[in-house]
C-alpha cells in the first residue's frame, strides 16, 4: 500500500471507506435506513449532481410535472445513498450472506451462450444496483468485469483490491488486448456502455428518443470476438425483500451491419428496465453532456 494514501487530503476518503464497512455489520434494515441518511446528505451537498439529475429526467420524462420530477430525483438520490452501503456488502460480505438478498433468474441463458465457446458479453446498464447485483451474479458463475478506474485514489484503491478478490478478474476499460484475449478464452465479461461517451469515435445514439454521445465499441467488440450477448439486469426490490437479477437470452442477429441501429436497440433494453424502476437508474451522471461545470 502507498504512503501517499494516508496523505491528510485522503482522510475524508478513508473516513468514508470506514462509514461503509461499518454498514456490513448492520442489520439489512439499517442498512436501508443508513441508505437514505446518506441520500438525503448527498441531496443537499451536491448541487451539481442535483442538476443533472433534474434535467436528465425533464428530456426523459417530459409527460412528468416539475413536482413529479423532483420526486423522482429524490428517490433516486435516496437508491444511490444505498448504493453506497451496499458496496460494503459487495466487497466484505461473505457468499452466504449474498446469497440470501434474492435470486438470480435466467442462468440457463449464460450457460446457453457459454456453450457456444466464444466468449460472453454480459451487458449491463449502470443502475444504482449494478454493483450488488453483479456480486451476486458472480456467486454463480466465474465472472470478467470490464471497469474504468476511478478518480479517488483512495476509493480506487479499496474498489480495485475488492474486485480483484471477489471476481476471476478485473480488466481495465482500455485493455482490449486482455478483454478479446478473455473472450476467447471463453470467459464471460461483465460489460456496461451506457454513460455518455466524448471518444473519437463517439456516435449520436437516441435514449429515451434524445440523441446521447454514444460509445460505438459494443457492437465491434461482438464482431470481432464473435462473444454472445447476453443482457442482465437487477433491481432493489420494496422494503427489505432484498434484490432480484434476471439473465436474458442472447440478443440474436447481433451484431448487424449498422451499429447505431444496434446501440438502438441497447437502448430500447435500457430503457425498458428503467421504466419499471426509474428511481434505480444512474441519472446523475450526464448521459447527454449538457449540464455545464461550476
Amino acid at each position: 500500500m502507498k504512503a501517499e494514501l494516508f496523505h491528510p487530503r485522503n482522510w475524508p476518503a478513508w473516513l468514508l471507506i470506514g462509514y461503509i464497512r461499518l454498514g456490513v455489520l448492520m442489520p439489512y434494515p439499517i442498512q436501508l435506513m443508513l441508505g437514505r441518511i446518506t441520500g438525503w446528505l448527498f441531496w443537499q451537498v451536491a448541487p451539481r449532481r442535483r442538476r443533472i439529475t433534474l434535467k436528465n429526467l425533464e428530456l426523459c420524462f417530459p409527460e412528468l410535472d416539475a413536482a413529479d420530477r423532483r420526486k423522482l430525483a429524490r428517490k433516486h438520490f435516496t437508491s444511490m445513498g444505498t448504493a453506497i452501503i451496499e458496496f460494503g456488502m459487495c466487497w466484505w460480505a461473505s457468499h452466504e450472506r449474498m446469497d440470501r438478498l434474492g435470486p438470480v433468474q435466467g442462468l440457463e441463458h449464460l450457460k446457453a451462450a457459454r456453450a457456444r465457446g466464444k466468449g460472453v458479453i454480459l451487458l449491463a446498464g449502470h443502475f444504482t444496483t449494478l454493483e450488488v447485483c453483479g456480486r451476486m451474479l458472480g456467486l454463480h458463475t466465474d465472472l470478467f468485469m470490464l471497469y474504468r478506474p476511478i478518480r479517488n485514489q483512495v476509493i480506487e484503491y479499496v474498489m480495485r483490491r475488492a474486485r480483484e478478490k471477489l471476481f476471476e478478474h478485473a480488466i481495465q476499460r482500455n485493455d482490449v488486448r486482455m478483454l478479446l484475449r478473455s473472450l476467447k478464452d471463453g470467459k464471460p465479461i461483465w460489460y456496461a456502455t451506457d454513460q455518455g461517451y466524448r471518444g473519437k469515435n463517439s456516435i449520436m445514439v437516441p435514449f429515451f428518443g434524445i440523441p446521447a454521445p454514444t460509445n460505438p465499441g459494443l457492437p465491434k467488440l461482438a464482431k470481432s470476438s464473435g462473444a454472445a450477448v447476453v443482457p442482465f439486469f437487477g433491481e432493489r426490490l420494496p422494503g427489505t425483500q432484498g434484490y432480484r437479477v434476471t439473465v436474458l437470452p442472447a440478443l440474436e442477429d447481433f451484431p448487424s451491419e449498422d451499429p447505431v441501429a444496434d446501440l438502438m436497440r441497447v437502448n430500447k433494453l435500457l430503457e425498458d428496465h428503467i421504466r419499471k424502476v426509474p428511481e434505480q437508474y444512474l441519472w446523475s451522471h450526464d448521459r447527454f453532456k449538457v449540464v455545464p461545470r461550476d
